[in-house]
This record gives structure tokens, C-alpha cells and sequence, in this order.
């Protein structure tokens, strides 16, 4: 019975952080869908590393916080509406953590277009905020 006990109270505590680090990383992609959707790019570039780098399709990559704002700014010129969807958030450490999702968005054309996509997320605990490392997306299911 004990050990029984000390497996479950071991299995909590594995778990425990790993759900609040999801919630954690969810309020950050919230934080970042508010900031994209005000026209806030150094706002969205604040929720990335210093370092962070972003790897958008058919393009370059893209390196630091600054580029990365600016990057942003540029996409919102021709799409709007972004959401965001966790499909998993996997521990990688007290410090660290694997997320994918889909997004969706919406063209700025005439007539508006649909455009879907999946994404990994690479997270790092900076101080008390959960910051994006390292942020690769592209079309399709």
C-alpha cells in the first residue's frame, strides 16, 4: 500500500507542473493573439527570448526579438484574425517545453481566405514568464 502511495504521489507530482506549465503557455499565446490583434508588435516580439529565432514558411529565419516584432508587423499587412489552438505541451524540464497546436487566419484579399496550419513551439521559462525560443509554423493539416 505504500508503495502504491508514494507511485501515485510521485505521478502527481510529474504531472502537476506539467499542467500548469500548459495553462502558463496558453495564457501566453492568448497574451500574444491580444497583442497581434491591437496592432502591438513590440508587445508580441516582448513574449519571445532575446535570442529566439522564427522560421516562417518560404522565408528566411528569422533571429531576435526586434526582427521578429518587425516580422510580425509585416504579416499583419496581409493577414488578420489569428487563433491558436494547444494540441500538446510536453515537458522538457523545469525550464523548458515542446508545443504543438494549429492556428488559423484570415487573408486581408478580396474575398477573405481561410488559411490553417500547425505549428512547434520551443518554450523557455525566463524568470516567472514562459518566453518563445524557437516558433516554426506552416500551412496544411
Amino acid at each position: 500500500m505504500r508503495k502504491i502511495a508514494l507511485a501515485i504521489a510521485f505521478s502527481v507530482g510529474l504531472i502537476a507542473p506539467a499542467v500548469a506549465q500548459r495553462a502558463d503557455i496558453e495564457a501566453a499565446n492568448a497574451k500574444w493573439v491580444e497583442f497581434f490583434n491591437k496592432g502591438d508588435f513590440d508587445g508580441v516580439a516582448s513574449l519571445y527570448t532575446v535570442d529566439a529565432a522564427a522560421f516562417p514558411p518560404g522565408s528566411a529565419m528569422v533571429k531576435g526579438r526586434a526582427a521578429i516584432g518587425a516580422m510580425w508587423k509585416g504579416m499583419a499587412a496581409q493577414v488578420s484574425d489569428p487563433k491558436v489552438t494547444t494540441l500538446d505541451v510536453k515537458r522538457l524540464g523545469p525550464a523548458a517545453a515542446r508545443e504543438i497546436g494549429t492556428f488559423s487566419l484570415k487573408t486581408k484579399e478580396t474575398p477573405p481566405k481561410e488559411v490553417t496550419g500547425k505549428y512547434v513551439v520551443v518554450w523557455e521559462k525566463v524568470g516567472k514568464n514562459w518566453k518563445l525560443a524557437a516558433d516554426i509554423w506552416n500551412e496544411g493539416k
